[in-house]
């Protein structure tokens, strides 16, 4: 059947493409998005006439909702509002999903109530439940106020759990069936609950008489199986549900350990309430680690709505708390500086040793923070990396110190100070890879996020280890 020539004389509609086509690159995509959307506001600015309006507008309406609101993230404060007040109904259901929530933000207090409402009544319940919690407490009220009673106590019973857990961002519309029915019975239901149906799910999920979850049927199983085989003997019974206390990263593990595709979300009671989709997933793995990236800098995420003041205030703290430990490695050097005076040499060389150090340590870091994200880094693997990265740190140590103090010879043709490089260089690369396993673990281990504060204690380490190993060795051997 799927080979069949169609009839040339039927009627067919022609598909809307987005994105790139043919030799068209995505730069040259939102190039011309973005001259779209500017011409259209340039002809609000301009009283232009209302035919060119309506061709704009029309144009701007075919565009896919992810293009829009790249486009409308990209404006400024002023033509973002421009463009609202004069064409709210642009702002669709499907572009408030796609958007930035500083954006999301920004852009609802512009919106009527009534319009709000119709738009979390057409979205699945974890993207209306990411669009109410952007609003002001007023605003969610009288969007509240307008919501049909389910939609509203579904959007409520969201927001009573915690912020980055699975309860606030499950999906709540899903497909489940008794283990007795057959194909047929499942798939007559859907279609007479059609308008009930999630937009998109991927499994059946099994249930017993008090809706605990017992496996799973796949829509492509079901589609390819006799109107007459039960649901029992179709299921898969290898079901890995998630509870909607759960943290999303646990969640987002999972996901990946298990290669699921969606998952059922379990109360208290382990009955199903809910399911998390790949999709949803996949957001929340880009969040966390672009939230690890940025902590392991210490800066937060600098949305285009944030103003200068935001990012100050943000990054002002960690700054500071360099700058103490700056001090601490500056009164180190202090407590030798009649050696620094007798030996020029030394102010020379002494960054070396440190900044070397302080790469080292960062380097260990950063596959630490990783790993213990990846859950590869646990207490059981804990010794065994521990001593991987202390070994792999005084190679590493030894070589640039042999490096470092032929380096030293030919410069200032002085075997003391070649020595002192040298011991200086390994002592700090081996402090370096400890502490940069040895304090994201200790953080972890102390219920702290060993992406944040990291590479503060790592960067102090090797500054003082750096400083005083070389300094000290320099006093003892040269002076």
């Amino acid at each position: 059947m799927t080979s069949e020539t169609p009839d040339k004389n039927a009627s067919t509609l022609e598909p809307t493409e987005f994105g790139p086509r043919d030799h068209d690159t995505i730069e040259n995509v939102d190039n011309e998005n973005a001259k779209l959307l500017e011409q259209f506001l340039d002809t609000i600015s301009d009283d232009g006439d209302a035919d060119a309006l309506g061709v704009e507008y029309l144009s701007l309406t075919e565009l896919h909702p992810a293009d829009f609101s790249d486009q409308l993230e990209q404006l400024t404060d002023e033509a973002r509002e421009t463009l609202v007040n004069y064409a709210p109904q642009l702002i669709t259901a499907d572009v408030l999903a796609e958007l930035e929530d500083e954006v999301v933000e920004d852009v609802l207090p512009m919106l009527p109530a009534a319009q709000i409402a119709e738009a979390v009544a057409e979205l699945d319940n974890d993207d209306a439940t990411q669009i109410i919690e952007e609003m002001e407490e007023q605003q969610r009220e009288e969007v509240f106020d307008v919501l049909g009673a389910h939609d509203r106590a579904m959007l409520e019973a969201s927001l009573e759990f915690e912020d980055e857990t699975i309860g606030r961002l499950m999906q709540r519309e899903f497909v489940a069936a008794p283990e007795f029915w057959t194909v047929g019975d499942t798939i007559d239901h859907m279609r007479e609950t059609g308008q009930d149906l999630p937009d998109q799910f991927f499994n059946i999920y099994i249930v017993d008489a008090a809706f605990k979850p017992l496996g799973y049927v796949s829509l492509s199983k079901l589609m390819r199986s006799d109107r007459a085989a039960t649901l029992s003997k179709l299921m898969d019974i290898k079901l890995t549900a998630i509870s909607q206390d759960m943290d999303q990263e646990d969640a987002a593990y999972l996901f990946q350990k298990y290669h699921l595709i969606s998952a059922p979300v379990i109360d208290s009671s382990e009955r199903i309430c809910g399911i998390m989709t790949i999709d949803d997933i996949l957001e929340i793995v880009q969040e966390e680690n672009t939230e690890d990236i940025l902590a392991l800098a210490g800066v937060s995420d600098s949305g285009l709505t944030d103003t200068a003041f935001s990012i100050v205030k943000a990054r002002g703290p960690w700054l500071f708390i360099n700058m103490i430990t700056a001090i601490l490695a500056s009164i180190v050097i202090a407590q030798f500086d009649y050696a620094i005076s007798e030996i020029v040499a030394l102010a020379v060389l002494m960054p070396i040793v440190a900044s070397m150090g302080g790469n080292a340590g960062t380097q260990a870091l950063t596959v630490a923070v990783c790993a213990i994200a990846e859950r590869d880094l646990t207490p059981r693997s804990a010794w065994r990396v521990v001593r991987r990265e202390g070994l792999a740190a005084l190679l590493i140590g030894l070589i640039f110190a042999v490096v470092l103090a032929i380096i030293v010879m030919v410069w200032f043709k002085d075997p003391g100070l070649a020595a002192v490089a040298f011991i200086a260089m390994v002592i700090n690369h081996l402090c370096a890879g400890l502490a940069g396993v040895m304090i994201p673990l200790g953080l972890k281990r102390a219920g702290a996020d060993p992406a944040v504060s990291s590479s503060v204690f790592v960067t102090t380490v090797t500054d003082v280890i750096g400083f005083f190993a070389f300094l000290g060795f320099a006093v003892l051997i040269l002076l």
